[in-house]
C-alpha cells in the first residue's frame, strides 16, 4: 500500500483520523469514554458502579492470593509426604492436604473469575463468579444441615473415633499429629482412660518391640521435662506401673469427655466463623449482581457504531 493511502476497511472519525484500536480491559488514557468494536464509543461506568468495580476487584484479588497460598501449601505438603507422586493412576489419597489443595484450587478459580470479570468488565466472567459463589453457598448450607442433624451421633461417636485413632496411631503421620495435639491440649490420655493404648499393637505389653507397655510422649505430665525438646521416652513402661505410680508420670483420664466439653464451648465460635464466611460470600454475590446490572444498563445505552464501507 502506497504512502497516504488508507484501507477501505478502516473508518475515519469526524476529524479525519483513524479510530484507536479497541481494548477489552484497558481504555484510552485520559478519555471519558472507551473505544468499542467498530469505532463506537463505550461510556465509562458511573461513579457508584466504578466503586463497586474497584471493591469487587480488590476483594477478589485478596481472596485469590490467599487461596493460591493455600494451594501452594497443600501441594508442598503432598510433595513432602510423597502422596503427590504415589497417587497417579490410583485412587485418591485420604491425605488431608488433598482437601487443602482442592479447596484452594476451587476458591482461587472462582476468585480469579471475579477479579478478572471486574477488571475487564466481562459479564461472562462475572456470571461464572456468581455461579461459583452460589455453588459454595449451597454446599455450605447442605453441610450445615448435615452437621446440625447429626450433631448428637457425631458427639457420641467421638470416643469410638478416638479408639480407632489409637489403634492406627503409627499408620498415618497426620493421625498421629492429631492425636498427640488432642492429648497435649486437653491433658488427657486415651479415649476413656490411659489403658486404651493397650489396644495398639506396638504399645501392648505382649508386643516384642521396644515400645511394649509404653505410652506416647503426649500422655506424659511433662513431656519436655523442663527441656527444649520433647522426651519421646517419658512414657516408656507406664502401662507396666500400678495406677498410683503411673499417675505421677502420665495423665490417667481419657480424652472423650474433655473433647466433648471443648466442642460444646467452641460450637458458638465455629458458628460465628461460618456465619462470617457466608456473609462475606453474600456481599460478594450482591456486588457482582450490581456490577452486572450496571454493565447491562451501559450496554443498552451504548450508541450504535458508525460504519463506513466506502
Amino acid at each position: 500500500m502506497k504512502e497516504g493511502e488508507r484501507s477501505p476497511l478502516l473508518s475515519l472519525d469526524p476529524g479525519g483520523q483513524e479510530p484507536p484500536l479497541a481494548s477489552s480491559c484497558l481504555g484510552p488514557a485520559g478519555g471519558a469514554q472507551r473505544t468499542g468494536l467498530g469505532g463506537g464509543r463505550t461510556p465509562h461506568l458511573p461513579l457508584t458502579s466504578s466503586c463497586l468495580q474497584c471493591l469487587t476487584f480488590s476483594s477478589n484479588f485478596l481472596f485469590s492470593l490467599l487461596s493460591l497460598l493455600a494451594l501452594a501449601v497443600g501441594l508442598w505438603g503432598l510433595a513432602v509426604k510423597g502422596s503427590l507422586g504415589s497417587s497417579w493412576g490410583g485412587p485418591l489419597p485420604t491425605d488431608p492436604m488433598l482437601g487443602l489443595v482442592l479447596g484452594g484450587l476451587a476458591v482461587s478459580a472462582v476468585s480469579l473469575a471475579g477479579c478478572l470479570g471486574a477488571l475487564c468488565e466481562s459479564a461472562c466472567l462475572l456470571r461464572c463468579f456468581s455461579g461459583g459463589l452460589l455453588a459454595f453457598l449451597a454446599l455450605e448450607a447442605v453441610g450445615g444441615l448435615l452437621v446440625a442433624a447429626l450433631w448428637g451421633p457425631l458427639r457420641d461417636g467421638l470416643e469410638l473415633a478416638l479408639r480407632a485413632a489409637i489403634t492406627h496411631y503409627q499408620d498415618d503421620p497426620d493421625l498421629r499429629f492429631l492425636v498427640d495435639h488432642v492429648q497435649l491440649g486437653l491433658r488427657c490420655c486415651g479415649a476413656a482412660s490411659y489403658r486404651d493404648w493397650e489396644q495398639n499393637l506396638y504399645f501392648n505389653c505382649s508386643s516384642p518391640g521396644v515400645q511394649a507397655c509404653s505410652l506416647p510422649a503426649s500422655c506424659c505430665l511433662d513431656p519436655q521435662e523442663a527441656g527444649a525438646s520433647v522426651n519421646d521416652q517419658c512414657g516408656f513402661g507406664a502401662l507396666r506401673l500400678p495406677e498410683d505410680a503411673a499417675q505421677r508420670v502420665v495423665h490417667l483420664g481419657g480424652c472423650g469427655a474433655p473433647l466433648r466439653r471443648w466442642l460444646r464451648t467452641q460450637a458458638r465460635a465455629l458458628g460465628g466463623f461460618v456465619l462470617a464466611v457466608v456473609l462475606v460470600q453474600g456481599a460478594e454475590l450482591l456486588l457482582a449482581m450490581q456490577l452486572l446490572k450496571a454493565l447491562a444498563l451501559r450496554s443498552g445505552a451504548r450508541p450504535p457504531a458508525k460504519q463506513d464501507w466506502g
